[in-house]
């Protein structure tokens, strides 16, 4: 009888745990690692199996076909690792030994991630130097050997209200050879404050993974929960959802607009996007109560309508706004002083962000067209598509381009959503967690795609659950755009990535 290679599921979906595979180990390398698979890593985690086993958790996301791919394996103490053949796997491994202290073989630059002991108590010790405590930051950096090569270390405080991050750069001059981003200093484990739930806090922990998407992770928690209980949300409040997470992509993307122009002393853009960041945030508070849309998103659908006069409103603000915001990128747009500090400073190639499994404007920006609300829809956007935008330079003007076109985009099809609602309810009632069973939700973030994979036991509760924030795809790529790079470039080009240091660090 032939083997099964994978379980294939659709965005949101879920299955019985004893249907996805478990193939000997050379088979689950064969599914994850080819290109004949068609997928990438969305998500790669361990399971504690028994016998002090631990089970590797594959999901592959194939963009062509709108499918996702489950696979797994057991493994012991160690296992050859993937990340030589394939380089999505780089970080998820390095997680992997330290949560659950298993060594992947031939992994080219292991070293902690979140900085933490390994669930297995007592197990970790081969992760650090000996008799050393665990302290995030303290590890072997990489070294570039030669004369006039120098170091130069930022952080992990940094001036502002940035949250902590460390970055080492080894550069010849000005130039920079190679940059190495050491995060972790954020840990408040997530993943692990989520199990035996759903519980009273579990969706506030969820809102807190990373607090500037707090919507997009609501969604991704959202739909786990229902294909999980078989209770799908109505119509209208899966409008609503997607009126959401539009509403926190357009408040970012005119602040990140704000910050780039501010990033080069171009002051009129800057205080004009600083207005229409709060302007965007003030319709989600109209809508639901907080600017931020905490408590708006549950399980089941939305906890607050709109009626048609409000709805109406949010809708004419959204076409000022956008006017406005426009405006405001044309003065960054037309300006040639500006636009030679932006472009070709950062340049990231389609084919590394391929390598590196990125995802979202990060992407998008050096034309890899990859987006979930096109290839993975559920909700409004299967029913109703929205346009996805790319540019090819992968400098740090396309990813300034990206988020004014995303914007253009974004807006319409909200203010759309919220004047041809649905009638009915915003919120199903929520029936118990099947057991045993796996359910993978994408959302198609304001960085990009969110990963939210749960597994419950016999007895109906979260058994393991798995996040994956846009962030966790995209650090890397940051330390590749900078490669050749003046170091006095790097605040520049990190703003432009502005990548999430707790949706990282959970």
């Amino acid at each position: 009888m032939a083997v099964r290679l994978r379980l294939t599921l659709q965005n949101g979906g879920s299955a019985p745990l004893s249907g996805v595979p478990r193939l000997g180990f050379e088979a689950f390398r064969d599914v994850v690692v080819s290109p004949a698979s068609g997928g990438r890593l969305a998500a790669l985690f361990g399971v504690p199996e028994e016998a002090d086993r631990l089970r590797l958790v594959a999901v592959l996301a194939r963009d062509g076909e709108g499918a996702l791919s489950v696979v797994s394996t057991l493994v012991g103490d160690s296992y050859p690792a993937l990340t030589p053949d394939c380089p999505q796997a780089h970080l998820f491994e390095r997680e992997i030994a330290e949560q659950w202290a298993v060594l992947p073989q031939g992994h080219p630059w292991l070293k902690p991630v979140r900085f933490h002991r390994s669930y297995r108590e007592g197990r970790d010790a081969w992760l650090r130097p000996p008799d050393a405590s665990i302290r995030p930051g303290v590890m072997e950096y990489f070294r570039v050997g030669g004369e006039e090569v120098h170091e130069v270390a930022v952080g992990p405080v940094h001036a502002g209200i940035i949250e902590p991050g460390h970055f080492r750069f080894q550069c010849h001059g000005e130039r920079v050879i190679h940059l190495e981003i050491s995060l972790g200093y954020q840990h408040r484990g997530i993943e692990h404050a989520l199990l035996a739930g759903p519980g009273n806090r579990t969706a506030h922990v969820i809102e807190a993974a990373a607090g500037d998407t707090a919507v997009g992770h609501s969604v991704a928690y959202a739909q786990v929960i229902e294909a999980l209980s078989g209770s799908p949300a109505p119509p209208r409040g899966l409008a609503l959802r997607a009126v959401a997470l539009e509403l926190e992509r357009l408040a970012n993307h005119a602040g990140d607009l704000g910050a780039l122009a501010g990033d080069v002393g171009y002051l009129p853009t800057a205080a004009f996007c600083g207005r229409l960041r709060g302007d965007f945030l003030n319709l989600t508070l109209s809508l639901c109560g907080s600017r931020m849309g905490l408590g708006w998103i549950r399980p089941g659908g939305v906890t607050a309508d709109a009626d048609p006069d409000e709805a109406g409103r949010v809708a004419e603000s959204l076409a000022r706004a956008l006017a406005d915001l426009e405006r405001a990128f044309n003065l960054v747009r037309k300006n040639p002083t500006v636009r030679a500090r932006f472009e070709e400073t950062g340049p990231l190639s389609s084919e590394a962000c391929e390598e590196l499994g990125m995802v979202g404007p990060a992407a998008r920006a050096s034309g890899v067209d990859r987006d979930v609300r096109r290839d993975f829809p559920t909700g409004a956007y299967a029913e109703r598509p929205i346009p996805v935008a790319t540019w090819p330079s992968g400098d740090v003007f396309a990813r300034a381009r990206i988020r004014w076109l995303e914007s253009s985009h974004s807006a319409p099809y909200a203010a759309r959503q919220l004047v041809s609602l649905p009638p009915g309810s915003v919120r199903a009632e929520m029936g118990p967690l099947a057991s045993d069973r796996i359910a993978v939700s994408l959302v198609e973030g304001w960085r990009g795609e969110i990963c939210h994979v749960a597994l419950t036991d016999g007895a109906g509760r979260l058994r393991r659950y798995k996040i994956v924030d846009p962030s966790f795809h995209n650090w890397a790529g940051l330390a590749v755009a900078m490669r050749g790079q003046r170091v006095s470039d790097f605040p520049l080009c990190n703003k432009r990535f502005n990548l999430s240091y707790r949706g990282h660090d959970l």
